[in-house]
C-alpha cells in the first residue's frame, strides 16, 4: 500500500507525474483511478471543478485504498474542509492567500500551495512552505522561469501543472527543483467517457517512466 504523504514534499515525491482528473460523473471515480494507479501513478489529483468532485473523492478513498486521492483546485477554506471530510489524503490550490493558507493547515493534511511569482513563493516560505505548486506553468513562463528559481531559492521544489504535456515533461523533470509535474493528459475527456480504461493504464505507464 502506497504510503500516506506526511508534508508537500511526499505529495511530490509519490511519482513523476500526478494526474490532474476532472471528474463529471462519480461513476467514473474508482475505475480511473484503478486504472493510473494500475499504471504506476498512485497519486491523483481530483480538481473541484465539477459537483461530482467530492463524490468521486469519497468514492476513491473507500474503494481504492492503494490510491492517494487529493483534492486540487482548493480556493476556500471551506473547500479544503470539505475536501477533508470526504476523504482526501492532500490538498492542492491554484494559488494562496494567507486566509486559504491557513485554512488548508488547519485540516491537518498536506498541501502544495499555489504560486506564479516569486513574491508568492516567498511569502509562502515566511510560513514554513518550501513545497509548492507552479502555476499556471507554461503561461507563466515554464522551465526557464523555473530554472531562474533554482539560484535564489533554492531550497523550494514545486509541482508545475498548467499547459504541460507527455512532450514536455522530461524537460521539466529534469530540473533539480521540480518533484513532480500535474498532467491533465492522462485523462482524456473521450477515453474517460467511452470507458477505456486500458487506455488510461497505458497513459499512466508511459507518465511514469517521464523522470528526467
Amino acid at each position: 500500500m502506497t504510503t500516506t504523504p506526511r508534508s508537500g514534499a511526499d505529495i511530490l515525491d509519490l511519482a513523476p507525474v500526478m494526474p490532474v482528473v476532472v471528474v463529471s460523473d462519480a461513476e467514473t471515480a474508482v475505475p480511473l483511478a484503478r486504472a493510473l494507479v494500475a499504471g504506476g501513478l498512485p497519486g491523483i489529483e481530483v480538481t473541484l471543478r465539477t459537483p461530482a468532485a467530492l463524490e468521486a473523492i469519497e468514492r476513491i478513498a473507500a474503494e481504492v485504498p492503494e490510491a492517494v486521492v487529493g483534492a486540487g483546485t482548493v480556493a476556500t477554506p471551506e473547500q479544503a474542509r470539505a475536501a477533508a471530510e470526504a476523504g482526501s489524503r492532500f490538498l492542492v490550490s491554484p494559488g494562496c492567500t494567507a486566509d486559504l493558507a491557513q485554512g488548508m493547515a488547519d485540516t491537518g493534511l498536506p498541501f502544495l500551495p499555489g504560486v506564479g511569482t516569486v513574491s508568492e513563493a516567498l511569502a509562502l516560505m515566511e510560513r514554513g512552505i518550501t513545497a509548492m505548486k507552479f502555476f499556471p506553468a507554461e503561461a507563466a513562463g515554464g522551465v526557464p522561469f523555473l530554472k531562474s528559481l533554482g539560484g535564489p531559492l533554492p531550497q523550494v521544489r514545486f509541482c508545475p501543472t498548467g499547459g504541460i504535456t507527455a512532450a514536455s515533461a522530461p524537460t521539466y523533470l529534469a530540473l533539480p527543483n521540480v518533484g513532480c509535474v500535474g498532467g491533465s493528459w492522462l485523462t482524456p475527456a473521450d477515453l474517460v467517457t467511452a470507458g477505456a480504461w486500458d487506455k488510461v493504464e497505458a497513459l499512466a505507464r508511459e507518465a511514469a517512466a517521464l523522470r528526467g
